[in-house]
């Protein structure tokens, strides 16, 4: 039976220890929405820049409502000795906990170890989660490939338009770029009334209009 988590499911509960104390995954998120991304081991190379850079951008996760959990198959006194290591070389402060998954538990949860790429480690996974706790978004890197954790913004930014308003966003989008009017959107009143700063049609099925929520 697989453990694959596809999109539109219900994230998994899981209580397991971290680098600040046991941690109930549904009680850790509250309301909020919630990044949860795994590492191969501590005192990884990549995995030391990535957590660096995710700790640097705690404002932007705090201002869309985003809490972040880190995940290694390392123990508690390995995470907190590699901690150290990550505020020293990438200068920050690692400002939110790693699980301490030594028995796999959330990694198997999640499918986060893939046997053909490594029988024990785990790969670099994302899970974007919402505050009804379903999964929102699945990444899957090799060991050996850094995450672009900026593109994880990107797609906070445009789930959480999105989900708020008849809109898609397409290719490069940015926050702040025109956005696609959904297809399913057919009446001209219902539009006129929703975006009011008009739209150009490129072809039918193709409407940008500016992005509702800007000025």
């Amino acid at each position: 039976m697989s453990n694959t988590l596809r999109l539109g499911d219900i994230a998994p509960d899981f209580e397991q220890d971290s680098s600040i104390g046991r941690i109930r995954f549904y009680d850790y998120l509250g309301d909020q929405w919630g990044v949860l991304f795994s590492h191969p081991a501590d005192f990884t190379p990549i995995c030391t820049t990535e957590l660096g850079y995710t700790a640097k951008l705690a404002d932007e996760f705090a201002k869309r409502n985003v809490k972040v959990l880190a995940l290694s198959v390392d123990g508690v006194d390995s995470h907190g000795r590699w901690i150290d290591d990550i505020n020293d070389t990438q200068d920050t402060t690692v400002n939110f906990p790693i699980l301490a998954d030594e028995d796999r538990k959330v990694s198997t949860l999640y499918d986060m170890i893939h046997p053909n790429a490594n029988s024990t480690l785990t790969v670099r996974s994302v899970f974007i989660i919402d505050p009804n706790k379903k999964v929102r978004l699945t990444l899957t890197y090799p060991a050996s490939t850094g995450r672009n954790f900026n593109e994880i913004l990107r797609v906070i930014d445009s789930l959480q338009l999105t989900d708020n308003y008849s809109v898609a966003t397409p290719v490069n989008w940015q926050d702040g770029d025109d956005v696609v009017i959904v297809p399913s959107l057919k009446d001209e009143e219902v539009i006129k009334q929703k975006f009011p700063k008009g739209y150009k049609a490129v072809r039918p099925y193709l409407r940008l209009t500016p992005q509702p929520n800007k000025d």
